[in-house]
């Protein structure tokens, strides 16, 4: 019975001396990007979340977290509180597009250097 070849040596020194140029490589960046000061308000937005709640920026600006997450599935308070005693959170948040739909996105969240709290996103599903 033949042994299989390790797949290392299958192949050829060019493929194995193959670097990846950095000018070339992709840069990976969450979809979604928010960001709130200790009020909870929105202070920066990125164009895709905007356009992902069915909301401009102008809207959002000044606009608390809690107006736009599906009432009663975070347990706003009580999320708020950890997070402010461990400056970083991570899971599932159910926010409200402007039209009602229930959108659940995966989080990462964390206090920044300047006092305001970055949260990034991505999109897991969307129902009624």
């Amino acid at each position: 019975m033949a042994h299989p070849k390790p797949l290392l040596g299958v192949l050829s020194q060019n493929q194995r001396d193959t670097r990846i140029d950095p000018e070339q490589s992709v840069r990976v960046q969450p979809q979604f990007v928010t960001v709130v000061n200790a009020k909870r308000k929105f202070v920066e937005v990125s164009p895709s979340f905007c356009k992902l709640l069915g909301y401009t920026e102008e809207e959002l600006i000044g606009k608390l977290y809690d107006e736009v997450t599906v009432p009663g599935t975070n347990h706003i308070p009580i999320t708020w509180q950890l997070f402010m005693k461990t400056g970083y959170l991570f899971g599932i948040w159910v926010f409200a597009h402007k039209s009602g739909t229930k959108l659940f996105v995966r989080f990462e969240a964390f206090a920044r250097a300047d006092g305001l709290y970055e949260t990034r996103m991505e999109l897991l599903a969307a129902g009624a």
